[in-house]
């Protein structure tokens, strides 16, 4: 940033009011947030000093706001019901990656979430994603999905299968919460070859995005029952393979996405979604920003309230790109 064309001029306003300049808030590649720097006039030092300042502001909001309720009861609009609370608590970064592939997430609604959650995470050489959707919009919704979290992470931290994940999050529930079901896709990402590995159990197929368009039914394999059944019902959920080519996404989302009506009835489909999604990717957004401007366009077209959770996590994989956040 400092190398910006600052650095061979100074910025004035000609009528004494104050130069404004948002300088983004970088946790990793992910966009926390901005700061706003304002003075009568913008030098190269100035401006030099303003980057580290936000640099360093960004590393003191990351570092404290898990010991602080200052920085998120000045971010949040109004209160989070408990299920919301326990969910966040629990999820990771929304965006994360290296030089070779990137994943970035979204939640909606934020303060009301219920069943929805995700889980991205990288370890030697393999992106872990994780969408998972309990049944129902309440604080039991919120656990199962808690409990789905933590039996994931343990297990692959463990160093278990995606069907060893599957079955401890279904021997979880079954055990923990009786009747609570739970759909979700499971994946793998080897970052050295694209090998892409998942199950499904019972939720929508995962999308397959390659030079801006869906491959369609590339991801798409035949249903299994949802997790928490319990016994009468067990059984090895199918690990799928798919090859990935440098520049392909993985885009996985909830029915909340696809299902959220606007107030003449109208879903917003996944036609709709894909079109959104490609022509943004197109027009060189990254994908967090794609993401972002998607949520608003899914809460617009609900007018704001949603009747259901919508998740989405797009994971890009970019061997050859030396740019995480491309």
């Amino acid at each position: 940033m400092a190398g910006w064309a600052y650095r061979t001029m100074s910025l004035r306003l000609s009528h004494r009011r104050p130069l404004t300049v948002w300088l983004p808030l970088v946790d990793g590649i992910a966009r926390i947030g901005v700061l706003r720097v304002s003075a009568d006039q913008i030098t190269p030092p100035m401006l030099d000093g303003a980057v580290q300042l936000a640099a360093v502001t960004a590393l003191t909001i990351v570092s404290k706001s898990g010991f602080s309720d200052l920085f998120r009861r000045t971010a949040r609009q109004r209160p989070m019901t408990t299920a919301s609370e326990m969910v966040w608590a629990f999820l990771p970064p929304r965006t994360l990656g290296t030089d070779t592939v990137t994943s970035t997430a979204a939640l909606e609604p934020a303060y009301e979430i219920g069943g929805d959650a995700f889980d991205h995470g990288l370890d030697d050489g393999r992106l872990h994603l994780t969408v998972v959707d309990a049944m129902g919009h309440d604080l039991a919704a919120g656990l199962a999905s808690a409990v789905a979290l933590a039996g994931c992470r343990s297990t692959r931290r463990a160093g278990g299968t995606l069907t060893d994940i599957a079955g401890r999050i279904d021997e979880d529930l079954h055990r923990w919460q009786p009747g609570g079901l739970l759909t979700g896709v499971f994946a793998h990402l080897d970052l050295d070859t694209g090998q892409l590995d998942w199950i499904n159990a019972g939720h929508p197929p995962p999308l397959l995005i390659r030079a801006h368009h869906v491959v369609p039914g590339a991801l798409e394999a035949p249903g299994e029952l949802p997790l928490g059944l319990g016994p009468g019902y067990e059984h090895p959920l199918t690990v799928h393979h798919a090859q990935l080519e440098p520049g392909d996404r993985v885009l996985i989302h909830t029915d909340g996405v696809t299902e959220a009506r606007s107030a003449v009835g109208q879903q917003f489909g996944e036609d709709r979604l894909v079109d959104f999604v490609t022509r943004a990717l197109a027009a060189g957004e990254p994908s967090p920003e794609a993401l972002r401007r998607l949520i608003h366009a899914i809460l617009d077209h609900h007018h704001g309230q949603l009747q259901d959770d919508a998740t989405i996590v797009l994971a890009e994989w970019h061997p050859d790109s030396g740019d995480a956040g491309s």
